[in-house]
């Protein structure tokens, strides 16, 4: 059993669609709220390296 509990961004008020994330033995986990069964698993650093790379634009590809 996992000590913390998941939690959703503040951006996602009181909607039930959000992706949710919680920290466990040296790992992070997302998972989608409404497929709470498929949970994705991660290190912090991959994650703050994905993040880093999206509000950069890395991922944006025009035309």
């Amino acid at each position: 059993m996992h000590s913390s509990t998941w939690q959703k961004s503040s951006y996602s008020g009181a909607s039930d669609n959000c992706v949710e994330l919680r920290a466990t033995n040296e790992m992070v986990e997302l998972r989608e709220s409404d497929e709470g069964h498929l949970i994705l698993r991660t290190s912090p650093t991959t994650l703050a390296n994905l993040l880093h790379g999206i509000k950069a634009g890395e991922f944006d590809h025009h035309a």
